[in-house]
Formats: C-alpha cells, structure tokens, sequence
C-alpha cells in the first residue's frame, strides 16, 4: 500500500511540474538561453567519435583517430547573430547587414570573438568560450558520419556558392542537424580554439583544444556561403590568421556545463 501510494505522488507531481526549457519529454534537445539576447544553447552528450578523414582525403584531415568527450557541454543552436552581437558589443562589423539581426554576425576575427566572450562571460558569469575543434566536430557529427553536418546532400543543410546568391542568410532555414544544430555547414565559416597544425598528427584524443602549433593562426569549420560543397564537409578545416577579419567568417559559442 505504502508503494502504491508513493508512486501516486509520483505521478501527481511530474503532472504539476512545469516542463523546463528543452526537457527532452517535450522538445527533443535540451536548449537554455542565459539573457534574452544570449545564444540559444543545446546540451551535447558525452560521448565518442571517429574524428577525420580516410585515406583519400586532404591530408590536414589526417589521420583519423578516436576522440572520447568526458563530460557534456553546451553549444550554439546556430552561430552567433548580428543582433546578438550588436545587443552586447553596441555596433555591427558585418558585410552583410541588410541581412538583418538572425543572419550569422561576421567579419569579426578571433581576437573580436574572445572580446565578445568575455562580455558575455561578464554580463552572465557563466563560461563561454570557443569550441575546440574536435567539439565542433563532434557536434557536426551529431552520431553519425554524414558529408555535411546532418545530411549527404549539401543543399538540405548548407549556403554555399551554388545557392547562396553571393551573400549569407538569416540562420536556421536549412535542416539541421540530427542534435538540433543549424548552419553547421555553410553560411560563415567558424572560429574555433585550436592553434593551426598541418594534420592530426598528435592532436588531444580527449576533446581538448590543440594549444601548440601555429597559434598565430587558428582553424575555421564548416565552411562559407561562397565555398564549393568540397569546402562545408563535415571534415573540411581552414586556417586564418587570429586578426583576420572577413565576410566568410563568424563563431559559435559553446559553454560550459556545471
């Protein structure tokens, strides 16, 4: 009877608790936001995952290697937006602004995406940060070896140079990814945390951010609105110098989960 009971109370108390934000019985994947004008965020599992690619393939995406990601975090539903910028930093770099305030932010180095980091990290005291790129991999990925970030057909996940008509586009009209992530291939390439090495020869296993190399120049994923399909792969990796500042390129943030 005693049992009875408690599982009753139980039941009555899921039935009167409002669902949270991204609960998982009621939305798929876990999202928060930290401010109104903060990035919608979406929890990734821990987990596993085949980095790189085969032989056959450029050799900066060698030699393809296991990473194991310990612990969840958190990352962007899309890339960091002109508005969101605009409502921290109090102005607009992009090339693009007619695009308006949900179009991907751009033309920001990655010297201007750690300022905007550390605002943010003020305003919120929580910790954001850059992903490293084995976590933007990973959430590329999201479980699967796909071409593109969630699918083998570039045009249902990806602007690029066939369908972008030469400019960047409000984010999340393409299909996401299979963890909810939008924009993951094309439309701006990202900053990520890690110092530029030529492969993968010595790179972490754990998730980490590579901080040896060319750190004078840092590495872009997932490609551009003028990139052929050969250059939003899921793969793909490029390398800029930490003060370059282009329309190609903006960030996604990930933060850190307690």
């Amino acid at each position: 009877m005693k049992f009875v009971q408690l599982f009753f109370a139980a039941v009555i108390l899921m039935a009167c608790t409002p669902a949270l934000a991204g609960d998982t019985r009621v939305t798929g994947p876990k999202l928060f936001r930290d401010c109104p004008n903060c990035p919608e965020m979406v929890v990734i599992p821990a987990g596993s995952f085949t980095m790189g690619s085969p032989a056959g393939e450029p050799f900066e995406e060698r030699p393809q290697h296991t990473v194991t990601l310990g612990r969840p975090f958190a990352i962007g539903k899309t890339d960091v937006t002109q508005g969101q910028w605009r409502a921290l930093m109090g102005n607009n770099p992009s090339t693009f602004t007619t695009c308006g305030d949900t179009c991907p932010v751009e033309n920001v180095s990655w010297n201007d995406a750690k300022d905007f980091i550390q605002k943010l990290n003020t305003k919120t005291g929580k910790t954001y940060r850059l992903p490293s790129e084995a976590e933007w991999e990973y959430a590329c990925r999201a479980g699967g070896q796909q071409r593109y970030c969630g699918s083998d057909n570039v045009d249902s996940v990806a602007w690029y140079s066939t369908n972008s008509g030469d400019h960047t586009h409000p984010a999340a009209q393409k299909q996401a990814n299979a963890w909810g992530l939008y924009d993951m291939s094309g439309n701006v390439s990202v900053w990520v945390e890690d110092c530029y090495n030529v492969s993968y020869n010595g790179a972490p296993t754990d998730g980490s951010a590579r901080t040896s190399g060319d750190c004078a120049h840092r590495v872009l994923r997932g490609g551009a609105w003028d990139a052929d399909p050969q250059l939003v792969r899921s793969a793909w990796r490029d390398r800029a110098s930490s003060a370059g500042r282009f329309d190609q390129g903006g960030f996604r943030l990930v933060r850190m989960l307690p």
